[in-house]
């Protein structure tokens, strides 16, 4: 019995690694899609690489996507997004749209759409993807099962940013060239209400998971806009604080990136003039700017760890929460500090996905806490 059991062992043994990197049966992990900043392959190249969270978010592995045509640059990676049931994780490019299995990392599907693709959101029963075409007037409402288009929304905006509601039932819609942001109902896909007006157009933005509240970055501010969501009017302008703002080396807008903590007591925003992030008491309204943490590079968004432990912005460097200290840096298999604005947080359970979060950092209370 005993030599039986040692045969066995040993042959899982040589399973594992003929299969190759195999996931921890019980283990967080992040997955970033690349290049994740522009098409800049000096960040980290070109496939969706993982790091081992548990393990001070040593490099795992990178899964290959689409190779380089030549004579081509590199797709710039535009968003991602993970089904732990379903065990998927999409990424979208300026051109495609494409899902992999997380088990056995193959493609399953790769889709091209009418006026190209930008930052997607999934919906949280996993179904349906809402898909910007690239800075356009539209929505596409995509099955995620199939890829297979389903319908289209029209908001004439200048399709960039999507959320899905932790709830489900509407999905935030933020346009480039709009100072509202639009929400439309899923079950209809039709737009049924507007937040704002808002200073400037919308760039990054955040909600809080009961629906109330909106963080929105918008042109010119170095900061971000409150607005209510329950009556649709603009609430509150929070400008950094002890900071000029100035010129960024992209996105044309001083804050590109905030982020609201699970447990909705912190907004962490962006600074890209100078390369910080600010944290503010979310507890209190107007928030209040609390903390200022510098980064290595500039910071082009933000990602909260599901925990609410970590914050990870672009730039690659993982901020402890609670000390406001950069404690790790986001490395690749080359050594190269890797950066993007594309994460995902992936859990796994018995060796399966189990959990899979947000690539932005949205509110996961279900009542106004405030």
């Amino acid at each position: 019995m005993r030599i039986f059991r040692a045969h066995r062992l040993l042959a899982a043994a040589i399973l594992s690694l003929l299969v190759g990197h195999t996931y921890a049966q019980d283990h967080h992990y992040l997955y970033a899609a690349v290049p994740g900043v522009r098409n800049y392959l000096q960040h980290g190249g070109i496939g969706i690489v993982v790091f081992d969270m548990d393990n001070n978010y040593k490099f795992v592995k990178r899964i290959p996507t689409w190779p380089v045509e030549p004579g081509k640059p590199a797709e710039n990676v535009k968003g991602i997004a993970a089904d732990a049931k379903a065990g998927r994780i999409y990424v979208t490019t300026i051109n495609r749209l494409a899902a992999f299995d997380l088990i056995t990392e193959k493609k399953l599907w790769d889709k091209t759409f009418e006026g190209g693709c930008d930052r997607l959101a999934l919906s949280p029963d996993g179904k349906t993807i809402y898909l910007p075409s690239l800075e356009g007037p539209f929505w596409n409402v995509v099955d995620a099962a199939t890829g297979n288009l389903i319908t289209k929304v029209q908001t004439n905006s200048g399709s960039h940013n999507t959320i899905y509601a932790k709830d489900g039932s509407r999905v935030y819609l933020g346009g480039l060239h709009y100072n509202y942001l639009i929400v439309a109902d899923p079950s209809t896909n039709q737009i049924v209400q507007k937040v704002g007006p808002f200073a400037a157009e919308v760039r990054p933005f955040t909600v809080d998971g009961s629906n109330t509240r909106c963080y929105v970055n918008v042109n010119g501010l170095l900061g971000f806009e409150v607005g209510d969501i329950k009556t649709g009017k603009e609430l509150y302008k929070v400008t950094v604080q002890g900071f000029q703002s100035g010129p960024v080396k992209r996105h044309g807008c001083p804050s590109h990136g905030v982020a609201l903590s699970p447990d909705e007591k912190e907004i962490w925003v962006s600074d890209g003039p100078n390369n910080y992030v600010h944290v503010f008491d979310a507890t209190v309204m107007p928030p209040k700017q609390i903390a200022d943490v510098k980064t290595t590079d500039m910071p082009g968004w933000i990602f909260m760890t599901a925990d609410g432990k970590y914050v990870i912005p672009s730039s690659g460097d993982i901020i402890d929460r609670k000390t406001r200290k950069i404690v790790n840096t986001l490395h690749d298999e080359t050594g190269t500090q890797l950066q993007s604005e594309k994460l995902v947080e992936i859990d796994f359970k018995g060796g399966k996905p189990l959990i899979a979060n947000d690539q932005f950092g949205v509110g996961q209370k279900s009542k106004p806490g405030y």
